[in-house]
């Protein structure tokens, strides 16, 4: 099976960049986006054999994922179940005989870390809505979970310790969460390779130069590990800051 996941930071936009085109050369059983940015009804995509689930925010043009899956779900759900996290948009669960998939759009923490509280809240509950997807079975999670958990992660480490991704404490967060029994599939691959990002700013040519940040994960369960196949990173695909992640499972 390949799953595919792509921050498109406004799916509207990367539609008139080729959206479709990269969609169905990638052939993906499942597609996760995030920060769809849209509401319900303001975009019309024909996506033929593919079910389509759409998470929005509250707020217009912000935030939001979607699932393309060529399965249909056993069950779907939106959100982490605590109102105070599901105003955005920002996770999908879906139940499959034998695993889940969900696909997250984590908080930023913003300038001058003004969310990091918020995150760090966030971080501990949606890890519990994780444990319990585990309990039952195996949790295929992909999506920007905006951090860089190793240095190795991004280009310019020394000068981004204390900035929004690059914490202390939002990298203790991604630790926290492996060593509960999650597998990075892409440093399972590939531990020590060096200038694999998936989100490069649009200032200062980052992408030309590929001054970039690896964001945009694929993490499963320790169970899943004699399953996988291969991890990648579509470096070549533009339309947006990100680029699109894969995973091969068999």
């Amino acid at each position: 099976m390949k799953f595919i996941s792509w921050n498109v930071n406004g799916l509207r936009a990367v539609v008139k960049k080729g959206f479709v085109d990269i969609f169905n050369e990638l052939d993906a059983d499942f597609f996760c986006l995030q920060e769809t940015k849209l509401q319900e009804g303001q975009i019309d995509l024909e996506l033929p054999g593919y079910h389509q689930y759409w998470n929005y925010a509250v707020k217009k043009g912000y935030s939001g994922t979607a699932i393309f899956a060529k399965e249909k779900a056993l069950s779907v759900s939106y959100g982490i179940g605590i109102e105070e996290h599901d105003q955005e948009g920002r996770v999908i669960t879906l139940e499959y005989p034998e695993f889940f998939l969900v696909t997250c759009y984590t908080p930023n923490s913003q300038n001058e870390l003004k969310r990091l509280d918020y995150r760090m809240t966030w971080e501990e509950e949606f890890k519990t809505h994780l444990n319990l997807l585990d309990a039952q079975k195996p949790v295929i999670l992909c999506g920007d979970l905006n951090v860089a958990h190793q240095n190795i992660d991004l280009k310019n480490w020394k000068t981004n310790r204390k900035n929004a991704g690059f914490t202390d404490e939002e990298r203790e967060k991604f630790s926290l969460l492996l060593a509960e029994g999650y597998v990075d599939t892409f440093r399972h691959f590939y531990p020590d390779l060096e200038g694999a990002y998936s989100w490069w700013s649009y200032r200062f040519n980052a992408r030309q130069n590929n001054a970039g940040w690896r964001i945009d994960y694929f993490v499963t369960s320790e169970r899943l590990t004699d399953r996988l196949i291969d991890a990648k990173i579509h470096a070549d695909i533009v339309g947006s800051d990100h680029c699109p992640v894969e995973l091969l499972i068999t």
